[in-house]
């Protein structure tokens, strides 16, 4: 068992690297399922602002052969039971399972996602945009930080 409460994992890469979206998610189930994190938060940063629009993390399957492989190495958990895409596990791991999916939301506007911080029109309700300040807590906060 690990000793940390708060799990910062910082996915700070574009679509060009999925290997890094798919392992944000997978770190951020085990963090919460097997070792009890309280707090575990996965915060894009400003090169992954484009993945945090609508439908960009729906593109991203989780195929069949993939849910066997991740299941096979998870007691209690099996391939029917893992979602289709990483949109789908997003939503699963917020609302089931408590962690928090926030970015940067100064680079929402600096890419054109977003008129203002607070506007969340073009990225996905999951996503909670911060502000600076907020982004500096949660990266000088957390326990344990997890770059990819």
């Amino acid at each position: 068992m690990v000793d940390v409460k708060n799990f910062l994992i910082v996915v700070n890469s574009g679509a060009d690297k999925p290997y890094n979206h798919y392992a944000s998610y997978v770190v951020a189930f085990l963090a919460k399922q097997l070792e009890k994190i309280d707090t575990v938060t996965i915060y894009y940063g400003p090169l992954a602002i484009g993945m945090t629009k609508k439908g960009e993390l729906a593109k991203l399957a989780i195929t069949g052969e993939t849910k066997e492989l991740l299941a096979s190495q998870i007691e209690g958990l099996s391939a029917p039971d893992l979602p289709d895409n990483l949109e789908q596990m997003a939503r699963f791991e917020k609302d089931k399972l408590g962690v928090n999916i926030v970015s940067c939301g100064t680079f929402h506007v600096i890419d054109g996602a977003g008129k203002s911080i607070d506007d969340k029109s073009n990225i996905e309700d999951f996503v909670t945009p911060v502000r600076l300040p907020q982004a500096a807590e949660a990266i000088l906060g957390a326990d344990k930080t997890y770059y990819l």
